[in-house]
């Protein structure tokens, strides 16, 4: 897949104060080069147990017994600890510090990268890394990977594509594009949309897009998920840094240079949509789902985990084979290439303090979770991820429509992926503000100059904090 590095990192960011960690155990690293466990070969010595300290309370009963199938098969036992919600980084740090340190961790992405960098194995030259099917998404430094992500999730457009096939199908539609497979920016979605609009009652809707939903505590889809969008763009033009989260993490003032991009894509929602403007402030994201799941609205923004809303509504004629997914189109030069808003917070890293047998362990344990046909089982069957590897043949994957899409549009040729630098924001309190101003922006109580203006100080006002 061609992709550009969208989690390479360029150092930035000072270590989170209270963290004491002393410099990388080099040596540790030479030796488990020397010795091949980075090239997947079995370890010379074997290590009798490995210790996984997950991050999920949820799937912790089916990680346990994950460790006794894998300890039936190979003899390797793995201790599987499992930290309280919420309390994942005060645990890691105790555990850590213990003579019988977990080999096998979780870290959140570059940032928490910083944290734990002294004790994270360079995994380039695992077989584990080369399971990617986005090896961008790994986190990285230097040309070395540090960080690899085992769930992934996207959003983007959810369309219905029995109202678009009954939309192309139209003799008097007024746009030449043929099929979704033409829509592929923003100018041909504003026509298609636009004109759907004129057709609505032909096509047995209430609006192309489902409410766009503006009520205190739902706005998330717009203050966070939309305006990724504009904000990638910015900070990638920041070529200080190849990382856009932490171009992001580093920028105190905003130009909010790709405003007129945003205003595109949420302009054409509140205009083409099942309810008016006026009326946003009292919608919710779950009465988006049901206006779409009834067949009311052909579009929404959403997330792939959109689909347990959608099958779950009383009286949803949407069928699973007619769900799909668009980009979110917003009329940036190039967009033709842009795929989904692909993104995690959670990768898996080595000890690199622990022995080599450990790590070489600890490494196999992972490669054969993501490559065998029991441990994949277990990955899409019990655990349910969007696993981001090669190793999974297309039945091996999740069955639901929303999670094929995801899995479909990472592995398209030519496709760039957009990274979650909403992970940047300065606060919650940013998004609220930016949030209530798309609010007011939307019952035309206030300018879109208003809005940018409001966006470019809430954000550095929270920074300042």
């Amino acid at each position: 897949m061609k992709v550009r590095k969208l989690w390479s990192l360029v150092l930035a960011l000072t270590l989170v104060a209270g963290l004491a960690v002393g410099c990388g155990n080099k040596n540790d690293e030479a030796k488990v080069n020397d010795s091949g466990a980075n090239g997947g070969s079995a370890p010379a010595k074997k290590a009798g147990e490995i210790f996984f300290l997950n991050f999920k309370p949820e799937i912790a009963e089916i990680y346990e017994k994950i460790a006794k199938d894998y300890e039936a098969e190979t003899g390797v036992k793995v201790k599987v600890v499992t930290a309280a919600a919420g309390t994942y980084e005060a645990t890691l740090k105790s555990e850590i510090a213990k003579a019988d340190a977990p080999t096998i961790f979780q870290i959140n992405g570059p940032i928490g990268y910083q944290n734990w960098k002294d004790y994270s194995l360079d995994l380039k030259d695992t077989k584990l890394y080369s399971y990617l099917s986005d090896q961008s998404l790994a986190v990285t430094n230097e040309g070395g990977v540090y960080g690899i992500p085992y769930v992934v999730e996207g959003y983007g457009i959810i369309y219905n594509d029995a109202i678009m096939k009954k939309y192309f199908e139209l003799s008097d539609k007024a746009v030449s594009a043929s099929s979704m497979a033409d829509v592929k920016n923003f100018d041909t979605l504003k026509a298609v949309v636009e004109d759907m609009t004129a057709k609505k009652d032909q096509l047995g809707i209430k609006g192309v897009f489902s409410s766009t939903s503006l009520a205190a505590g739902e706005q998330w889809r717009w203050h966070t998920h939309l305006a990724n969008l504009p904000l990638y763009y910015e900070f990638k033009d920041n070529t200080a840094y190849d990382n856009t989260v932490l171009a992001g993490l580093a920028t105190n003032e905003v130009e909010f240079k790709y405003n007129p991009n945003f205003k595109n894509t949420f302009d054409l929602y509140i205009n083409n949509s099942v309810t008016k403007g006026g009326l946003l402030g009292s919608k919710s994201v779950t009465d988006s789902m049901a206006e779409f799941a009834l067949g009311q609205s052909a579009m929404v923004q959403n997330g792939n985990w959109a689909w347990s809303q959608i099958k779950e509504v009383d009286g949803n004629v949407v069928k699973a084979e007619d769900i799909k997914f668009l980009p979110v189109y917003t009329g940036v030069s190039g967009e033709e290439n842009q795929g989904l808003a692909i993104g995690t917070e959670n990768y898996l890293s080595i000890n690199s303090k622990v022995s080599p047998e450990k790590q070489e362990a600890s490494i196999a344990f992972l490669e054969w979770l993501f490559s065998s046909d029991k441990g994949k089982a277990y990955v899409t069957k019990d655990l349910g991820f969007i696993a981001p590897f090669n190793t999974f043949k297309e039945d091996e994957k999740p069955a639901d429509p929303l999670a094929k899409e995801v899995t479909n549009w990472m592995d398209k040729d030519g496709i760039v992926s957009v990274p979650w630098a909403f992970a940047a924001f300065p606060s919650e309190e940013f998004k609220n503000v930016f949030g209530d101003a798309l609010l007011q922006y939307a019952q035309g109580n206030k300018t879109w100059d208003d809005v940018v203006s409001i966006f470019k100080d809430s954000w550095k006002t929270e920074k300042a904090k």
